[in-house]
C-alpha cells in the first residue's frame, strides 16, 4: 500500500465517522423539532398581533443593516 492508498483509506474512515456524529446530531433535532412542533398553549388574538408586529420589526432592521452595510462598501 502506498501513501496515496493510505491517505485515502484514511478520509474515507474520517468521513464515515464524521458523516454518522453528524447524522445523529441531525437525527436529535429533527426529534426535538417534532416534539415541539405545535404549540401547548393558547395565545389570545393580542399576543399574535404583538408577535406579528415583532417578526415584520425584526425582518425590518435584517433589511436596514443589509442596507446600511451595503452602502459602506460602495
Amino acid at each position: 500500500m502506498n501513501g496515496d492508498e493510505c491517505m485515502v483509506t484514511l478520509e474515507t474512515v474520517l468521513g464515515v465517522r464524521i458523516g454518522s456524529v453528524l447524522s445523529r446530531w441531525m437525527d436529535k433535532i429533527h426529534e426535538i423539532n417534532k416534539k415541539y412542533e405545535t404549540p401547548r398553549i393558547k395565545m389570545s388574538p393580542g399576543v399574535k398581533i404583538a408577535l406579528l408586529f415583532l417578526r415584520v420589526y425584526l425582518i425590518l432592521l435584517v433589511v436596514l443593516l443589509g442596507y446600511k452595510f451595503w452602502t459602506l462598501l460602495k
